[in-house]
C-alpha cells in the first residue's frame, strides 16, 4: 500500500478536489460537502456526473425505490438531472437539513457498474471525515491524485513512531508521550506510565472527544473515562494510555456534531450515525494494536466495556489476559446515551 496516496487522497477530498480510484474499473470523484458548484460546473459542464450516496443514507431518506431490497447496504447511485445541482445534492446528503426542506426527486436510480469501487470511494470519503456523497465525474486530468481500489479498505498501514518525550503530569508516576504516525497521515498518541516491567500493563484504548475531554461535556462519559483512566493506571504503577485520533467513533468531529443536532430532533446515537450514512461505530484498532507492538507489548489487561477493542487486540496477536470494567455514573444528559450503547452496540457492564 502506498502510504503517501491515501494521505493525499484524503486532503484532495478534504479541500474539495477530485480524486481517481483505479480497480477494475475507474472513477473520478468529487466531494458533495466541500466541492463547491462552480468547480461541479466546470468539471461536469453537461450535468451528467451521477450522485453516489451509501445504502444507509438511502434508507434514511425513504428512498424505497432505489434501494436494493436483498442488499440494503449496497451504495445508491442516482442519475442527474437539471434540478440536481451542487446545493441540492449537499441537502439530500446532510441528515440535518432532512426536516427542514421539502422532499427532493423524483431521483432515479443507475446501476451501479463496480459495487466494490463504489465502496471503496465511499469508505475514503469517511476516512476524510467528509459526508459520504460523491459526484462520479469523467476526467482525463493526469494531476489529480490516483489511488489503487484497495488502499482505502486495507487494514495493515503501517504505523511510525516519530518521537517521544517526558511528560511530568499531577499525582502520576514518571510518564513519556509517545507519538505515532499512520500511512495517512493521522497521528495517536500513546502516554507510557510508570515501569511495568515484566507485568501485564493496564491498557486503555480512548478515543479522541474534543467535547467531552476538553470541554466537560455532559452528552457523553468520556471525559471521566479519560481522567480516570489515568488515575486507575497510575493506581497501579504503571500502564499505557492510547489516545486514538477517532473523534465520534470514527466520523470526525463536524459530522459528530451533526450527529448531536439529530439527537436533540429525538434519534439515539446509534439511529443519528445510521442517518448521516454512516456505521453505528467507525473506530478501527488496527493503529493501535500496532502501536503497542512497536512498544514492546503483546499482553495486556485492558480497561474497556467494548467486546469489539478486545477482539481487534486478540485478533492483531495481542493477548487479552483480563477486561477490566471501565463504568462511569451516569447523568441526566447521558443516561440514554450510555443504555442505548449496552442495547443497540453491545457494550458490557
Amino acid at each position: 500500500m502506498s502510504s503517501g496516496g491515501v494521505a493525499k487522497a484524503i486532503a484532495a477530498l478534504k479541500a474539495g478536489r477530485p480524486v481517481r480510484i483505479n480497480g477494475g474499473t475507474e472513477v473520478t470523484i468529487l466531494p458533495v460537502e466541500t466541492a463547491g458548484g462552480e468547480l461541479l460546473e466546470l468539471l461536469d459542464p453537461e450535468a451528467k456526473a451521477p450522485l453516489l450516496i451509501s445504502g444507509t443514507r438511502a434508507v434514511a431518506l425513504s428512498l424505497t425505490n432505489l434501494i436494493d431490497a436483498a442488499n440494503p447496504a449496497r451504495p445508491v447511485l442516482i442519475e442527474r438531472s437539471d434540478w440536481l445541482d451542487a446545493g441540492t445534492a449537499l441537502a439530500l446528503a446532510d441528515p440535518g437539513q432532512d426536516l427542514d426542506r421539502a422532499p427532493i426527486g423524483p431521483l432515479q436510480a443507475i446501476a451501479l457498474s463496480d459495487e466494490n469501487l463504489a465502496k471503496s470511494a465511499l469508505t475514503l470519503a469517511r476516512a476524510a471525515g467528509l459526508l459520504p456523497a460523491l459526484w462520479l465525474i469523467n476526467s482525463e486530468d493526469k494531476t489529480v491524485v490516483s489511488l489503487s481500489q484497495d488502499e482505502p479498505t486495507s487494514l495493515d498501514a503501517p504505523v511510525s513512531l516519530v518521537a517521544r518525550a517526558q511528560l511530568p503530569l499531577d499525582d502520576m508516576p514518571e510518564t513519556q508521550i509517545a507519538a505515532f504516525r499512520t500511512a495517512d497521515g493521522q497521528e495517536h498518541v500513546a502516554l507510557i506510565v510508570g515501569a511495568f516491567g515484566g507485568k501485564r500493563p493496564l491498557v486503555r484504548m480512548h478515543s479522541e472527544c474534543l467535547t467531552g475531554d476538553v470541554f466537560g461535556s455532559l452528552k457523553c462519559d468520556c471525559g471521566p473515562q479519560l481522567h480516570t483512566a489515568l488515575h486507575l493506571i497510575g493506581k497501579e504503577g504503571g500502564g499505557v494510555l492510547l489516545y486514538l485520533r477517532q473523534e465520534g467513533r470514527g466520523i470526525g468531529l463536524a459530522n459528530k456534531l451533526r450527529a448531536y443536532a439529530l439527537q436533540d430532533r429525538g434519534l439515539d446515537t446509534v439511529e443519528a450515525n445510521q442517518r448521516l450514512g454512516f456505521a453505528d461505530d467507525e473506530r478501527d484498532y488496527a493503529d493501535a494494536a500496532a502501536m503497542l507492538h512497536a512498544l514492546g507489548i503483546d499482553r495486556v489487561r485492558l480497561l474497556t466495556n467494548t467486546p469489539a477493542k478486545a477482539e481487534a487486540l486478540s485478533a492483531a496477536g495481542i493477548e487479552v489476559v483480563e477486561r477490566v470494567a471501565h463504568h462511569m455514573p451516569s447523568n441526566p444528559h447521558n443516561a440514554d446515551y450510555l443504555a442505548v450503547k449496552r442495547s443497540k452496540s453491545g457494550h458490557l457492564l
